[in-house]
């Protein structure tokens, strides 16, 4: 199988291809790695920003250093989910063209969860992932 999950947008289903992930991806399940949820807390221990958009931004590069870590990118990735503290169409018009631009093309199996809160107050987003290992 490839070092990147296979995607389908199958025509029986809605196309999730035009808002930027797919319905399903299909992975090779002996290297994969599962990312915890990352959060806005900065690696230096500064303060986590106060705008979803100054979070979205440590959240993904959180993300980015995930992957780096394994090397990995992102198209690798099968799964994300996104959980979010007041999730709206408002938040969504925030965070969902940080993370396309973040995906860079790559459309993994995505799922938008909203929570009432996170593990702080302060959090208003968290994203984990599913990676398939390359090579």
């Amino acid at each position: 199988m490839s070092a990147t999950p296979a995607r389908l947008n199958p025509t029986t289903m809605p196309d999730a291809g035009t808002v930027g992930y797919s319905q399903i991806s299909i992975a090779d399940a002996n290297r994969l790695a599962f990312v915890s949820g990352q959060v806005a807390w900065p690696a230096d221990g500064s303060a986590v920003p106060d705008t979803l958009n100054g979070q979205m931004s440590v959240v993904l590069e959180n993300l980015q250093s995930a992957l780096s870590a394994i090397d990995a990118a992102p198209c690798n990735i099968a799964q994300m989910r996104i959980y979010m503290v007041d999730l709206t169409s408002q938040s969504l018009d925030v965070a969902m063209p940080m993370i396309a631009a973040f995906l860079d093309g790559t459309q993994p199996s995505l799922t938008g969860v909203g929570v009432a809160a996170l593990a702080a107050p302060e959090l208003l987003v968290e994203i984990e992932m599913v990676v398939q290992m390359p090579g």
